[in-house]
């Protein structure tokens, strides 16, 4: 389904009538925290609920507890090898794209500065990552596998903040809809996924048809253990790129939120980059991957880099054909690739487990006073996304 300027705004109507009506039960009788403290201890596939836990819980996490019945296990075991292919790419997408391309939304710029934190933006980043990482590995779905129950809290996190955001009165919903609505969602699922796709094409790795059909399918899953209206989600790579292409017509644009968690996830990859001659190839990577109009928007800085950078796909071009003509390169780079990811990832969560919980206010953990207003509307000029 090709989707409209109108069935994008009725997406944006919509929340997740399942997780909203489960975490409305909660704070209505004061179960927030006991959930928070029990569901610590449910990390993994086929772990007993533990006793005390809620009802309204209970019932929700038995609803929530396998994947959809249509999911094509095979077409799941190729979104795994391409990931497993290109983890060290698809790591850096999602860091140096895909979380760009968030802040370039205005208002889940806003949204992320609001429920996050301004202060902690590494939790948000070792949130994702971790995320993705328990998506790709083998026993995802499996007993002992960590991604269905992380699915099972995220979706209820996305219901708290927009309880919190609609009690609070944090957020126009009379001109934006709903916060975390369906269009928002689906959103997101694209940049985790075509935005990926089309960062991997500019860094100059090659990908069969079949590996990026299979990549989209397997977060196409992720929306639906999130709560994601299936009916509505782009089911082709060509349905995917005319929702991402018209989202971003509809929404992207500057504001100061993006420029600030911009700012801060670039400093916070300085970090992790052993030393300081290297840390300019950050805001070089994101100019290179989001383009010079979207990177200034985001107050990424220019530098003797962005040049350098461009070179990066002669570089990969060559260490793929290494890949091409010896099985024990390729195996070396794969699990290079492999430690390079759990690396990064390590850096962020200083080690540990990241947990996902049902956050008992916004304005008293994350200071927030200010409501999540509408901008203008961007125009883009002619063939602005076009690759």
């Amino acid at each position: 389904m090709i989707p409209t300027e109108a069935s994008m705004d009725a997406l944006r109507q919509t929340g997740d009538e399942l997780a909203d009506a489960t975490v409305a039960t909660l704070f209505e009788r004061g179960e927030v925290g006991r959930f928070n403290t029990l569901m610590r201890y449910v990390s993994t596939v086929g772990t007993p609920l533990p006793d005390g836990l809620p009802e309204v819980a209970r019932e929700y996490l038995d609803a929530t507890r396998s994947a959809p019945d249509w999911v094509d296990w095979g077409e799941m075991e190729k979104a795994r090898l391409f990931f497993t292919d290109n983890d060290v790419h698809i790591t850096t997408a999602l860091s140096f794209a895909a979380m760009p391309s968030c802040y370039l939304v205005p208002h889940v710029a806003k949204l992320l500065a609001t429920t996050h934190g301004l202060k902690y933006p590494s939790k948000r980043m070792a949130e994702t990552g971790q995320f993705t990482l328990y998506l790709m590995r083998p026993d995802a779905f499996e007993e002992g596998g960590r991604f269905v129950p992380a699915a099972q809290k995220v979706r209820l996190l996305h219901a708290a903040i927009r309880h919190h955001l609609k009690r609070e009165g944090l957020w126009d919903t009379a001109a934006l809809g709903v916060p975390i609505c369906q269009e928002d969602l689906i959103g997101g699922q694209m940049f985790f996924s075509m935005v990926v796709l089309d960062s991997l094409h500019r860094l100059g790795i090659h990908m069969s048809t079949e590996g990026a059909e299979a990549y989209l399918y397997a977060w196409r899953v992720v929306g639906a253990m999130l709560g994601v209206n299936q009916e509505a989600v782009p089911k082709s790579l060509e349905e995917a790129r005319a929702f991402l292409d018209l989202y971003m017509i509809r929404h992207m644009g500057p504001s100061e939120e993006g420029e600030l968690l911009t700012r801060q996830l670039i400093e916070l990859y300085e970090e992790v980059v052993p030393g300081t001659f290297f840390d300019p190839i950050v805001s070089a990577l994101i100019r290179h991957l989001v383009g010079d109009t979207c990177a200034d928007w985001l107050g990424v800085p220019r530098t003797t880099w962005d040049t350098v950078v461009k070179a990066v796909p002669h570089l990969l071009g060559v260490l793929e054909n290494v890949e091409d003509r010896s099985p024990l390169g390729a195996w070396l780079l794969d699990r290079l690739g492999h430690l390079t990811t759990v690396f990064e990832l390590s850096s962020l969560t200083r080690g540990r487990v990241m947990h996902y919980a049902v956050p008992e206010h916004l304005k008293k953990e994350y200071g927030v006073s200010s409501t999540v207003s509408p901008k203008s509307r961007w125009t883009p000029p002619p063939a602005f996304l076009k690759p």
